[in-house]
């Protein structure tokens, strides 16, 4: 799985003021977990991944960076996480989830990275159902979803007492459609601060807002 703007969006715009144990779901090849590492010291960061070959990936990747003492992949679905460490609480969980809510599948097997990005592998019920069961009671938890799934997945989220504190709607450029939502959440119901994003002025131009987001986790930019 390539670096998506999706997971570099996500990890750079979360907030936390301190945290004990952070918690990664779905990880994929440990990008946000790595930026959650360089961002903050958290002495638990634990990721949890479901495909063998990224589960892999991470693995390798966050024992090849400076901060593998902090870091733990499992490997495992979210379901069955949940169940084994019901009683473990994290101070903040971030997620970027499955997009794909379509019930339209192909008759063929499903490939690796289609079936990581499809909803019905981890469905926004299951998701904040297992959250609400993990997250510490003054935790907070972060997400990236599709702008179209914004007022749907805040609903399922109310059924769980988790509330959002901070919305950023994430456009292409300034004359496009909103494409993603930036959503922190809490069980403290309180009014949420809400702001736009917008990455490129034009194609790989980007804006100054983006780049003093991000740059801090790209080589070049």
């Amino acid at each position: 799985m390539k670096v998506g703007t999706d997971g570099v969006l996500l990890g750079a715009w979360a907030q936390l003021k301190e945290a004990f144990s952070i918690l990664d779901i779905g990880t994929g090849t440990g990008l946000i977990a790595l930026q959650i590492a360089q961002k903050w010291y958290a002495e638990v960061i634990d990721a949890l991944e479901i495909e063998d070959a990224a589960y892999e990936q991470a693995v390798e990747n966050f024992e090849q960076s400076d901060w593998g003492d902090r870091l733990f992949c499992y490997h495992a679905s979210f379901n069955e996480f949940v169940s084994e460490m019901e009683n473990e609480k994290y101070d903040f969980i971030i997620s970027n989830p499955p997009f794909y809510t379509s019930t339209v599948k192909e008759d063929t097997v499903v490939s690796a990275r289609l079936k990581a990005r499809h909803v019905e592998s981890l469905s926004y019920e299951e998701l904040l159902k297992g959250t609400a069961k993990l997250l510490a009671e003054k935790g907070e938890c972060a997400y990236i979803i599709p702008f179209k799934e914004e007022a749907s997945f805040l609903k399922i989220a109310s059924n769980y007492n988790l509330y959002p504190n901070r919305i950023t709607r994430v456009k292409g450029t300034e004359k496009a459609e909103i494409k993603r939502s930036l959503l922190q959440l809490s069980f403290q119901e309180v009014k949420p601060e809400f702001s736009e994003l917008v990455i490129e002025i034009k194609r790989h131009v980007y804006t100054q807002e983006y780049i003093d987001l991000v740059q801090d986790f790209y080589l070049k930019m």
